[in-house]
């Protein structure tokens, strides 16, 4: 028996995702080797907005509710990944909040969406535009006003060993024993 036969009786000849029955095709959830176990059955409109994430309907995939608690775990990891990526619309993360994923699972989940975000992240860069690292050493090149602390970092306020963060625009430091979060545009390397 072929692997979209085995997908088609394990589906009952409904998409995985939506349990539309319109072109439905074998779809590898990364990473894979065609393998029955990592592959789901999806349907044109399905495979058609996971292939091109910028045409994503959110509305399309209130679909998941039900099918994230399907039993094969290739639709769990991909029912994770899409509620993921759309998380930013409110009620995906709702989803996310109730899922659970056995630890194995969760890994497979977690491995595209955690290699997908590695790629995104700009390097964060000082005012000279030499990159930074967690555990550098910068001077603050301008006074600024720390909102909130009621201080003023001083200009040639050297801060040992920097934490970055997901915004390249920004570091986290201690200043007169706080951590704050400065602008790196405002940091010069030592």
């Amino acid at each position: 028996m072929s692997l979209e036969q085995q997908l088609l009786e394990r589906a009952n000849g409904v998409c995985e995702l939506c349990s539309d029955s319109d072109t439905l095709t074998a779809f590898d959830v990364n990473p894979s080797n065609h393998e029955l176990e990592k592959t789901i059955l999806l349907c044109k409109n399905c495979r058609s907005q996971i292939e091109n994430p910028q045409t994503m309907d959110s509305n399309h995939w209130h679909c998941l509710n039900d099918s994230m608690w399907s039993t094969e775990p290739a639709v769990q990891v991909m029912a994770y990944r899409i509620l993921k990526q759309i998380s930013h619309e409110g009620w995906p993360q709702d989803l996310l909040d109730t899922l659970y994923l056995e630890d194995e699972v969760q890994t497979w989940a977690d491995l595209e969406t955690t290699q997908d975000e590695d790629e995104k992240v700009e390097p964060t860069r000082d005012s000279n535009g030499t990159i930074l690292e967690a555990g550098d050493t910068i001077t603050i090149i301008k006074d600024l006003v720390v909102k909130g602390a009621g201080f003023t970092a001083k200009q040639g306020t050297t801060v040992k060993n920097i934490s970055l963060t997901r915004n390249s625009e920004q570091i986290e430091g201690r200043v007169n024993g706080t951590k704050i979060v400065l602008l790196s545009k405002f940091l010069k390397k030592l």
